[in-house]
């Protein structure tokens, strides 16, 4: 999966969201398309395709209000690869780094928990594309203090490097790793799978709201989970 595209977007639509919709849209394919009062970045035969670069609380109005009619598939980005462009506040180009911090699949969780409900319907699909990207830091004063001030100026679309496809609630299960002795805590689902805590923390609170895993008893303070039953 090889397809470049590095296009910039309006002045609504930020350049990875409009690279990724580029990137994905097939001859044939309706763009930007009203639904039941909803904007669709691409409709393709019975599909209701959204790019969602971030922030899945934003679609579950949306979601809610088109999967009794409508099979929707949610397009996410994880980068594998990222590079780091700082520019001036009147983006003038000053150094690029390639980003120690390698994406990971777990981290679909980070945003699925704002929605696990909504993902175990039957007219709901994610595909998570894995890319390069490029993230443009603006020396404004108005960003993170984490990044020093340094403000997120855009995302660019490198490259599209695989995709993995989730079309049923189990497909989610099978992220946890078949070799963890069950029950598990999330500490030694974190420590397994080299995870921070509280991304361990997303995934289980997403498999249990799926039914997909079951609280079964604590040790110590901790939750002890395994596999639902039902």
């Amino acid at each position: 999966m090889n397809k470049q595209n590095n296009g910039i977007g309006t002045l609504q639509e930020k350049s990875l969201h409009a690279a990724l919709k580029s990137w994905y849209a097939r001859p044939g394919d309706a763009l930007e398309v009203p639904v039941s009062g909803y904007h669709i970045d691409i409709v393709r035969d019975t599909w209701l395709v959204e790019i969602q670069t971030a922030n899945f609380t934003a679609l579950k109005t949306k979601l809610k209000a088109l999967l009794p009619d409508y099979k929707v598939r949610i397009v996410h980005p994880i980068a594998l690869e990222r590079w780091i462009q700082r520019v001036s506040e009147d983006n003038k180009f000053i150094t690029r780094r390639k980003s120690p911090k390698q994406g990971r699949i777990e981290e679909v969780f980070t945003e699925l928990v704002r929605l696990p409900d909504l993902a175990c319907h039957p007219n709901f699909y994610l595909e998570v594309l894995f890319i390069k990207e490029e993230v443009v830091w603006r020396d404004d004063g108005q960003g993170s203090w984490r990044r020093k001030g340094w403000s997120v100026a855009d995302r660019r679309l490198i490259e599209v490097i695989d995709a993995i496809q989730f079309d049923k609630p189990e497909r989610y299960a099978a992220l946890l790793p078949s070799d963890l002795l069950r029950p598990f805590t999330n500490l030694e689902l974190s420590e397994h799978l080299g995870l921070r805590r509280s991304l361990a923390e997303k995934m289980t609170y997403c498999l249990r709201k799926m039914a997909l895993i079951d609280l079964v008893g604590k040790q110590g303070r901790n939750n002890l989970y395994s596999e639902s039953k039902v």
